[in-house]
């Protein structure tokens, strides 16, 4: 079984293609911003230097945030659209979950949980905590700023994007830096890649309908 792996939530564009758990082609590189443009482009590489081609994909996961609003809607965009045009399914994982496994691959003696912190918009962080054995989320995502969270996560070992303005808030701690890599899905436990293919912004969207900021005003 041939996946083809998405992941645009964050400043990095990060494509595999899995034969199985095996990955036979990848890109990775951090943008910061054209993901929309870079995409397509990327997916067809991938798929020319892993010597495949629709019928071969026979599924597509997909990063489903949190992160860039832009970026979670150009990847889910993507998915659904390729599985639509291919006939396979689409399934989801999470950005901070993804994190939380990578971050166990590169500490695995640590029996601590696993904070993971990321930019977030608006000047906040979106932030997890994870259990290290299982992955098994220890709360729900939150989007928090950061001095009011420095004095809410008390993790001495920091992983993510944010991992930094975390830890320069509080004044101490080590900051680990991270972004979601396509190539570490099969770090995650099965469940937690099979989410449904719809968005997970983390916080309140910037644009509101027009009707909702006139009730607010």
């Amino acid at each position: 079984m041939r996946t083809l792996v998405i992941d645009c939530a964050t400043p990095a564009l990060s494509l595999a293609l899995f034969d199985e758990d095996r990955c036979i082609a990848s890109r990775h590189a951090v943008l910061g911003r054209g993901h929309a443009e870079a995409l397509v482009p990327q997916i067809q590489e991938l798929l020319a230097s892993g010597r495949a081609d629709a019928i071969a994909v026979d599924a597509i996961a997909v990063d489903v945030g949190p992160g860039s609003f832009t970026g979670i809607r150009v990847g889910l965009a993507a998915a659904r659209a390729l599985g639509f045009a291919w006939g396979v399914p689409v399934s989801g994982y999470g950005c901070l979950a993804l994190c939380a496994a990578i971050a166990r691959r590169d500490r695995p003696a640590s029996e601590e949980p696993i904070a993971i912190v990321m930019i977030g918009g608006h000047g906040e962080l979106f932030w997890q905590r994870f259990e290290p054995l299982t992955l098994s989320p220890l709360g729900l995502v939150a989007s928090t700023a950061p001095d009011v969270l420095a004095a809410q996560l008390s993790d001495p070992v920091v992983h993510g994007s944010g991992a930094a303005a975390l830890v320069d808030a509080r004044g101490w701690g080590e900051a680990l830096s991270c972004l979601p890599d396509a190539r570490a899905l099969p770090l995650l436990p099965r469940g937690m890649a099979q989410l449904a293919p719809a968005a997970l912004y983390g916080r309140e969207a910037d644009a509101q309908p027009m009707a909702a900021r006139d009730a607010g005003a």
